[in-house]
């Protein structure tokens, strides 16, 4: 069991008790929250019900900002450097209707619970902790926040908005996401496109042999699947979704699709973007009418401090060795870290869990990850601290 691996690392063992002692809150909470629907740009009940929560556990100053983070601060954090602790609120499914939850056979089941609400719960257990016990940051500020705009075509809506009010002071930045087996401390940028294909159309029986969109659209997909990636790093591409036509007897005067290509090296990105506009343009010459339009973009790493970079995912490492009993694979992924390290800041992701099935609607946990993960985040965060 997780719960045998568990020492007393934690120097503050009222920490420890407390976070045995406040499992089944832990678990109701997460229970509540992951029901709560909450797709990309429209994450306003689960932020409301968050503040709510945070208010009624004794926390000061919360507030919502325009981009729907939900910010906790604490210490200073007009004047002084910030680390932010960060964990998203929206999930991938665009569902407005209760999420289904279950537990059973010691898993918890529900759409998005381990990306990211059963680690935003724990950073909203932390919240309540250091609001009990008044605990202020050894020096300078730190930001607690259940951010918005992670997944999709969220474009990392909260994240940017957490740079452009913060970057500036901000020293380290950790987002609690997903399972505790990978360590995220690279970035993997990405484009992605709205492609909309228009034709005259008409009836498929009168009209046969005029251009029909969906056609055109099938062939600049098979053309885009040609495309031979970039040696440098690892790129890829994916279409996600395609729709357009009106009926059965009618030639489609309408198409698009969802495209987009991602790399963990921005030259690899540009030459994408280069192959990708060349094929747009070889349509449009075959007197296709060929709209694009930019849903997201991603940016990839930009220089950071190695030397930070690396003692904080070795902190995570060890912690989560202690908690868990493994180490975390390093790995890039497209994360709300993608922002600060694009502008240079330190900036690490990790989850607190373990789970299978991340975006898919039979997503699981395992429910006794929780409480030692719980453990994870408290310890992590209690180097900040001080009583």
């Amino acid at each position: 069991m997780y719960y045998d691996m568990i020492n007393t690392h934690l120097e503050d063992l009222e920490m420890l008790t407390w976070c045995e002692n406040h499992h089944e809150e832990q678990l109701t909470l997460l229970k509540e929250l992951a029901a709560i629907p909450a797709p990309s740009h429209q994450e306003e009940q689960r932020a409301a019900f968050i503040k709510n929560w945070l208010e009624k556990q004794g926390a000061k100053g919360v507030y919502i900002d325009e981009a729907l983070n939900v910010i906790i601060p604490v210490g200073d954090v007009k004047y002084k450097p910030l680390v932010v602790f960060a964990a998203h609120s929206d999930v991938v499914f665009g569902d407005m209707d209760q999420l289904p939850l279950v537990i059973e056979d010691g898993l918890i089941k529900c759409p998005g619970v381990g990306d990211d609400t059963a680690n935003l719960v724990m950073l909203l257990m932390a919240a309540k902790y250091i609001a009990e016990q008044k605990i202020l940051p050894k020096e300078g500020g730190m930001l607690l926040v259940a951010n918005s705009g992670e997944e999709g075509l969220g474009n990392l809506k909260g994240s940017r908005q957490l740079i452009k009010d913060f970057g500036h002071r901000m020293k380290e930045f950790i987002s609690f996401d997903c399972t505790a087996h990978a360590l995220i401390n690279g970035a993997v940028g990405s484009k992605r496109f709205k492609v909309e294909v228009k034709t005259e159309g008409g009836h498929s029986f009168s009209n046969f042999g005029n251009k029909n969109a969906i056609a055109y659209l099938s062939a600049m997909i098979q053309e885009l699947y040609q495309i031979q990636v970039p040696e440098k790093g690892i790129t890829t591409y994916n279409v996600g979704t395609i729709s357009g036509g009106t009926s059965v007897n009618t030639i489609a005067q309408q198409a698009e699709m969802l495209y987009e290509f991602r790399s963990d090296e921005k030259e690899s990105i540009e030459i994408m973007e280069e192959k990708f506009n060349a094929v747009i343009e070889a349509y449009r010459q075959k007197g296709v009418e060929v709209n694009v339009t930019v849903v997201g973009e991603r940016p990839c790493s930009a220089e950071v401090d190695e030397r930070v970079q690396s003692e904080m995912a070795g902190r995570i490492a060890d912690a989560i060795q202690r908690y868990f009993g493994w180490q975390p694979s390093a790995s890039k992924a497209s994360t709300d870290c993608n922002i600060p390290l694009s502008v240079g800041i330190p900036a690490i992701a990790i989850g607190g869990c373990k789970g299978v099935g991340v975006h898919t609607r039979e997503e699981y946990l395992e429910l006794n990850t929780l409480e030692p993960g719980l453990r994870f985040v408290m310890d992590f965060l209690q180097e900040t601290f001080y009583n």
